[in-house]
């Protein structure tokens, strides 16, 4: 029942992103000369609160697991705390992606860095890519807790975990290699 709740209290403010995601976006379309630097504004937002959100439940999820075994075997911390670890690489993405829309915009270096509607656009999209792939930190905070509890039982099986907890973030690589792809195609890069 915990995990209907917090999977409803997950979309509601994924939703509530979303719709204050596309009010920033239209009310950006209003102001002629910084609406396009608005939307990438809005891609990095999208970019960075998604994943952020997304690792910080995986995080959270693990982290959980991973108290309680450290609780009984207090020798096992430094393989767990890697295990729990691992959900907070998708905020990492979102954080880089947010960067790298930040300085293709001119939005850091101060400078007067021309960005086109489709830039725009595009740094919104891109931003949702890599924020709703990211979204797979929460799975990943699942098979980490699992690992971490498999490992209180056998610690020599701590490796496996690993490699098991890594599987679900391919899904966040995918998504910022797009992004990044898409970026140096749109010129923001």
């Amino acid at each position: 029942m915990k995990k209907m709740r917090k999977a409803a209290i997950f979309g509601l403010a994924l939703i509530t992103m979303l719709t204050l995601g596309a009010g920033f976006a239209s009310a950006a379309a209003e102001v002629a000369v910084e609406s396009n630097k608005m939307l990438v504004i809005v891609g990095c937002l999208f970019a960075i609160t998604i994943a952020g959100v997304s690792s910080a439940i995986g995080l959270l999820v693990a982290g959980t697991s991973a108290v309680a075994v450290t609780a009984e075997k207090p020798n096992l911390f430094g393989k767990l705390l890697v295990l729990q670890v691992l959900p907070m690489t998708q905020a990492v993405y979102g954080l880089l992606t947010a960067i790298l829309l930040m300085l293709g915009a001119g939005l850091l270096s101060g400078g007067e860095a021309e960005v086109t509607e489709l830039m725009g656009m595009g740094a919104m999209f891109v931003g949702l890519i890599v924020g709703i792939t990211g979204i797979s930190a929460i799975n990943q905070g699942l098979v980490a807790s699992a690992s971490i509890s498999a490992t209180g039982r056998n610690p020599d099986v701590a490796a496996r975990g690993i490699i098991f907890t890594v599987m679900p973030e391919t899904i966040a690589i995918f998504g910022l290699l797009v992004g990044i792809l898409l970026m140096t195609g749109l010129g923001l890069l």
